[in-house]
């Protein structure tokens, strides 16, 4: 038991020195030995733990994921809720969420890249979101006319694309708006209500 115990004790301290490491660096950009060192161990036993970087990686993420794939799903699933305040409730908790954990979308993408299976087996996890019941209200709320007519789906990749892009392409929009970290903050921040606002502004008649 007491072994047990304390390798979940070196798993958690490995897993929090990786996501700080990983959040300031990248994926690209760290190297195991300034985990290990992070960790108070050597690097011997960091690869005990996790063989590789990418395996290291993907345990972070997929803790992480673990925990915004429901958020997401409840929002989208909950019949209580209009279009409008999914909309909200969507950029506001995955816009919270990923100014908290940075690292997924480079993962995301660094995976999707070099490994096709990737999508699949993420898909396969527990409360991946769906977007059947989102799709339904949309064309409730576009025969109601509540709504412009638009397919749930492309408002879908709407929401997402306006929620995603300033993460990963943080280092463009900081160079072209000259803002450092403080201010990209405070613009991401902003984006919490900006950008439901906006999809709001486009859709609604």
């Amino acid at each position: 038991m007491a072994t047990k115990k304390t390798d979940q004790n070196t798993e958690e301290i490995i897993m929090d020195a990786a996501k700080e490491i990983f959040q300031q660096k990248g994926m690209d950009g760290t190297r195991m030995q300034e985990i290990a060192d992070k960790a108070g161990i050597n690097k011997a036993m960091l690869h005990y733990y996790y063989r590789s970087k990418d395996l290291l990686f993907e345990a972070v993420f997929n803790k992480a994921f673990a925990l915004l794939a429901p958020r997401i799903s409840k929002i989208l699933n909950d019949e209580t809720l209009t279009i409008e305040e999914k909309i909200r409730d969507f950029t506001y908790n995955y816009t919270s969420f990923i100014s908290k954990h940075p690292y997924i979308p480079d993962f995301v993408f660094h995976e999707m890249s070099r490994n096709p299976g990737f999508l699949d087996k993420i898909r396969k996890a527990k409360g991946f979101p769906s977007l059947e019941i989102f799709n339904r209200q949309v064309a409730e709320e576009v025969e109601k006319g509540v709504l412009k007519p638009i397919d749930g789906d492309q408002l879908f990749i709407n929401l997402l694309s306006l929620n995603l892009f300033p993460f990963i392409a943080s280092p463009l929009i900081k160079g072209i708006l000259r803002a450092d970290d403080k201010d990209f903050k405070q613009l991401i921040e902003l984006r919490k209500t900006a950008a439901a606002d906006f999809i709001i502004s486009a859709i609604k008649k």
